[in-house]
């Protein structure tokens, strides 16, 4: 029988009788419990990004799926890979249930839709060499639940992030990634230690598939966008630390060339 460890009990009570001080310790002992849940779900999550990586190495595309707070973490993640990795926005897609309204505002039975997903995944004209990746904390969204369903249908590779063991996106997915929290330190609120989990999961998969197709040189962002000065100062800096040239010298290559990788491919290039 499936059971929502999420909406267990929490661990802590007579929270509204509690100091500040002691109500950030506490839930500060709940935080620490995350980052060992993720370290567990390891094996899925490297399972489901060497799936990835080939396929977006020929063209294939990722997109998040989700309802409320796990629906803006997947559309948080997406936004953040093109300043971060220059790439075009059409690499990672993150859609939530109710559209961009529901990014501030909560859209009225929105999630409980499990045809309208796929419907907006035909609308990015999906095809097999996408990965669809639902994203639910307790497992159970109908919107996520129906993107899985029909994309794995359709030979997309589908991956699942919830928070609950065996949960049915679980089931529906041909990876399922589950970190198991426990229960929050808020009994149901599923933005805290579940939020965090799959926030981090979230930054593991985006991340090290930029890593492995070739985004990222040594441990720097060398194709992240120039979009202020302390990114142009930190470009700079990276290409000095490549080419041994002065400051000024790179800073000046660094805007003529428009990143850290051109401005290296031209010094590399003028060298012979």
């Amino acid at each position: 029988m499936f059971t929502k460890i999420t909406e267990q009990t929490s661990l802590h009570d007579h929270l509204d009788e509690k100091s500040v001080g002691e109500l950030l310790y506490e839930m500060n002992e709940e935080d620490q419990k995350v980052a060992l849940a993720v370290r567990e779900a390891i094996p899925q999550i490297e399972k489901l990004v060497e799936g990835i990586v080939p396929r977006v190495l020929k063209g294939g595309r990722i997109f998040y799926m989700g309802a409320g707070t796990s629906g803006r973490l997947g559309v948080l993640d997406a936004s953040e890979i093109p300043p971060t990795f220059g790439m075009p926005p059409t690499v990672v897609v993150g859609l939530i249930a109710g559209g961009d309204t529901a990014l501030r505002n909560p859209v009225e039975n929105a999630e409980d839709d499990n045809e309208k997903s796929w419907k907006e995944l035909l609308e990015h004209d999906i095809t097999p060499l996408d990965t669809v990746i639902g994203i639910a904390a307790s497992g159970t969204t109908p919107y996520v639940i129906g993107a899985l369903e029909h994309a794995r249908e359709f030979g997309c590779l589908t991956g699942a992030i919830s928070c609950n063991p065996d949960s049915p996106v679980s089931q529906a997915a041909e990876i399922g990634i589950e970190a198991v929290v426990g229960p929050e330190f808020l009994t149901g609120s599923t933005r805290l230690k579940s939020g965090t989990a799959q926030k981090l999961i979230c930054n593991m998969i985006t991340t090290i598939t930029m890593i492995k197709i070739g985004r990222v040189k040594g441990n720097k962002m060398v194709n992240m966008a120039l979009s202020n000065k302390k990114l142009v100062d930190r470009g700079t800096k990276m290409l000095m630390s490549e080419i041994g040239l002065d400051y000024d010298t790179c800073q000046k290559m660094l805007l003529q060339y428009g990143g850290v990788k051109k401005a290296m491919d031209a010094f590399n290039a003028a060298k012979g």
